[in-house]
């Protein structure tokens, strides 16, 4: 008797859940579709790009690893290598480094917090060629508001974007405009900390210091791994400030890798070649992202993991 009730009740939760299986993947068809055709689709067209030759007119020629012979010998690549590595360098740990220190800062209990909040959030929702052409104003050496405010102090401004030495720390300074953003995030990981623990150190005599090295920094490392990865990701892409502010001037100074893609893309029609720097961009993200992952293992504070230990 018990045997011939578990066979229909079996089969009525396998067509359940069946039906929750359909239903689930129904609902990401939408996103599955738009992934294959606009992104993966796109991706696997761009590697076979990369071994053939095509300047949208002509038909496509395969010529194997010629492009990639063509880049060991190219020296815009290799100068927008160092240009690109050099911006996110430096341009990275300022962020993290400044995103945080907002962060405790808008932690505190004062008055029109809020408002602070919303103040250092709303540039980061700002359109990138809108902030372009403002830091291209602010940074004019005759009439931008950098160079006359430092006037009143009595020092002369560099050239900032016309100055081969000036215009890409230009970049890494006008990249702080959006430090809201990743501060809000760590504003979200600073509110996470158990109170406990402040509580403990300052019943043992710990200095403000003292719980920020040992308290702070330790419980918000898996929300600083975070934004690493994230920014090492969008500093190595970055395209539209250069594009409106320089175009990769003055003497290559500021010629970010992206932007020498777009030049071989969409001014000199060289979609295999164009094809084949993207592909090298994504393998050096690949790899940087891998190592900042391998290395996590040492820095990187997860309480749960660490209680079960």
């Amino acid at each position: 008797m018990s045997s011939t009730l578990a066979t229909p009740l079996s089969s009525q939760r396998k067509r359940r859940n069946f039906q929750k299986n359909l239903e689930g993947w129904l609902f990401a068809l939408p996103w599955i579709l738009g992934f294959v055709i606009w992104t993966l689709g796109p991706m696997l067209a761009s590697l076979g790009l990369s071994f053939t030759e095509w300047d949208l007119l002509s038909p496509v020629k395969w010529i194997g690893l010629q492009n990639v012979r063509t880049m060991l010998a190219d020296k815009l690549v290799w100068q927008a290598l160092k240009v690109t590595s050099a911006y996110a360098l430096t341009s990275v740990p300022l962020h993290i480094v400044f995103g945080l220190f907002l962060a405790i800062l808008l932690n505190n209990n004062i008055r029109g917090l809020r408002f602070y909040r919303t103040a250092f959030y709303l540039p980061s929702v700002l359109s990138g060629v809108a902030v372009a052409l403002l830091w291209r104003w602010l940074f004019s050496p005759e009439f931008g508001l950098i160079n006359i405010t430092l006037s009143t102090f009595g020092v002369q401004g560099p050239s900032w974007l016309g100055d081969e030495a000036w215009a890409l720390p230009s970049f890494v300074l006008m990249s702080l405009w959006g430090v809201g953003a990743g501060a809000i995030i760590y504003l979200a990981g600073l509110q996470g900390i158990p109170t406990d623990l402040y509580e403990a150190a300052e019943v043992d005599g710990a200095s403000g210091w003292a719980r920020l090295w040992n308290i702070t920094l330790p419980m918000m490392t898996p929300v600083l791994f975070f934004q690493l990865v994230v920014g090492i990701i969008s500093a190595l892409q970055i395209f539209t400030q250069a594009f409106i502010m320089t175009s990769g001037g003055p003497n290559n100074a500021t010629l970010f890798l992206v932007l020498y893609l777009y030049r071989n893309a969409f001014q000199y029609f060289r979609m295999g070649y164009a094809s084949a720097i993207a592909w090298v961009l994504f393998l050096y993200i690949f790899l940087l992202t891998l190592l900042v992952f391998r290395s996590s293992t040492a820095w990187v504070y997860y309480e749960g993991e660490m209680r079960k230990s």
